[in-house]
């Protein structure tokens, strides 16, 4: 008897707990046909339409309350009667009764929000996860659908660097004529400034000289002091003047040095020189990598 109370009670405990935590979509119905072809009008009438519950004691509508009187009722006799007898077992199911009551009615809705609570959490993880999956999903397709025209790209950029090299190699076979044309006018500018150089320090000697030699000739000479003296006094008088002693004297030293060039034969100075020029022209040509040098005689040579 205590063994098959105990039971129902528990089956009874056990299907209330059941119903809070499965939603009504859970449960299947008895029956459930599955075929591909259309549903007959026999089928569909032989469905019986769902009864809805009224709830209360028993379905019945009424409140559960009364199920306290009926209960103490019915207790009365069994105890009576000794159908039923209270004993160790009867309490101690009364007492977990008493705790499972209590447990469901004050901490059921802490626990299935607990509970609930994780099982959000974890699908708001799972969210987010799923979330950051598709995005780097989006941002890859987004990168493979821009490189769509890679190969197009690389394309043109090699027909690009084609087109570039054989203008390159145009240019390679104009240029090093172009590099040669203005190494040799550097030279000739070189040379030309060299020899305007040397002409203006030959010049600036001779005059050095030449003054020298006057001033020496009418320093050691009365007569030409005199007649030096004279000219100059009439010229400043403005009456006729004969010929400059002073410059007959310049005229006549520049006469004699060149016919003393004219007539000597050593050429040492114009080696020296020549030879000072096309040395200062080597270091030029091989400092600035010329395609030419020249030699003792100072003809050119390809540079090796």
């Amino acid at each position: 008897m205590f063994r098959a109370a105990t039971s129902s009670v528990v089956k009874r405990a056990v299907l209330r707990s059941s119903s809070r935590g499965v939603p009504s979509c859970a449960t299947l119905p008895g029956q459930m046909s599955f075929h591909a072809s259309a549903r007959r009008e026999e089928e569909a009438k032989a469905e019986a339409l769902p009864v809805e519950s009224k709830g209360g004691l028993f379905g019945t509508g009424l409140s559960e309350w009364f199920a306290l009187p009926i209960g103490v009722a019915a207790a009365v006799p069994m105890i009576k009667l000794e159908w039923y007898v209270i004993n160790e077992e009867t309490q101690l199911l009364a007492v977990f009764l008493a705790f499972c009551v209590t447990l469901y009615t004050q901490g059921g809705d802490a626990i299935y929000k607990a509970l609930d609570e994780k099982a959000v959490n974890l699908l708001k993880e799972h969210t987010e996860a799923e979330e950051k999956v598709i995005a780097a999903l989006e941002h890859k397709l987004e990168y493979l659908k821009a490189n769509q025209n890679m190969v197009n790209d690389f394309e043109a950029i090699n027909a690009i660097r084609s087109a570039t090299y054989e203008k390159l190699n145009a240019a390679g076979a104009i240029k090093p004529q172009h590099d040669f044309k203005a190494q040799v006018e550097r030279m000739l500018n070189m040379i030309a400034h060299e020899e305007a150089s040397v002409t203006e320090k030959t010049k600036v000697a001779l005059m050095s000289e030449a003054t020298a030699s006057v001033t020496e000739k009418f320093s050691s000479d009365k007569a030409l002091k005199k007649a030096a003296l004279d000219a100059a006094i009439a010229k400043l008088k403005g009456g006729k003047t004969g010929a400059d002693p002073v410059q007959a004297a310049f005229v006549q030293f520049f006469k004699d040095k060149a016919a003393a060039a004219k007539a000597s034969k050593d050429d040492s100075e114009e080696k020296a020189q020549r030879e000072a020029m096309i040395a200062k022209m080597n270091a030029v040509a091989k400092n600035e990598g010329f395609f030419f040098e020249f030699d003792a005689q100072g003809a050119p040579k390809m540079a090796v």
